[in-house]
């Protein structure tokens, strides 16, 4: 079976919208989900995406609120929970500090798309270690045979393949990049190759898993969330809708 992976970003539509969330993605069947944390200046992000950051810094969300909100629901969630945001508030909470309340707070994983790798080897990845959190880089259809497998050997959990090399949620990202997903799928990696960026149907998920171990599913739905008053059915169909 081929893993689904969903993320949305933490505190919207509203504050404390976002442990339902965490169950709902848990319910809809999901494998496993990524957890976006708000900044300011999300530059790998599209449109939607930086408008889910702004709403949710405006509703308050924290990295502190957000470990106090998975704290309350550690006990209930039994699927990987990965945590996706930028290096700067990270630093600004205590690097150490925040691998430790990831590790209580049920947290598995974390992809921080603009940590340099040779940062990551030289002053992270112990830390790391050390909480037992797995750590994702992410490669393009740019990237070198060579740089794949130096990012796939520091990668733990996923290794994490955007089908093109603009923000998130471009329209028609993920066509059939025949040359990419078959050069993925044959050279030897040691992390199950997930693809990203520009998933929005079961159509767009079956294309991209046909040579891919998985797919996340990221501004399809959280467009769901800032856009419908009815956020809860429409997410739901809109799971069942890829899982069915």
């Amino acid at each position: 079976m081929k893993k689904l992976n969903i993320y949305f970003t933490a505190g919207i539509p509203q504050l404390e919208d976002t442990t339902e969330i965490i169950k709902l993605i848990q319910d809809s069947g999901a494998d496993m989900m990524e957890i976006g944390m708000p900044y300011s200046d999300p530059v790998a992000d599209g449109p939607v995406i930086q408008q889910a950051h702004e709403l949710a810094l405006k509703n308050g969300m924290t990295i502190a609120k957000l470990f106090s909100q998975l704290k309350s629901i550690k006990n209930e969630i039994r699927i990987p929970v990965i945590l996706m945001g930028y290096i700067n508030p990270v630093l600004s909470f205590g690097f150490e500090n925040f691998c430790r309340e990831c590790s209580e707070s049920g947290v598995s994983g974390l992809i921080i798309p603009d940590l340099p790798p040779i940062e990551f080897e030289k002053n992270y990845k112990e830390i790391l270690k050390k909480y037992r959190l797995n750590f994702t880089f992410l490669v393009t259809p740019e990237t070198s045979d060579e740089r794949i497998l130096y990012l796939d050997s520091l990668s733990s959990g996923f290794l994490y393949a955007v089908s093109s090399s603009s923000t998130t949620g471009k329209e028609n990202a993920v066509l059939k990049n025949e040359d990419y997903l078959t050069k993925l799928a044959t050279l030897s990696l040691k992390n199950p190759v997930m693809i990203g960026f520009g998933i929005r149907s079961k159509q767009d998920f079956e294309n991209v898993t046909e040579k891919a171990d998985g797919g996340i599913i990221g501004t399809a739905f959280v467009d769901i969330l800032l856009q419908n008053k009815d956020w809860r059915k429409n997410a739901i169909d809109f799971l069942n809708s890829i899982q069915g």
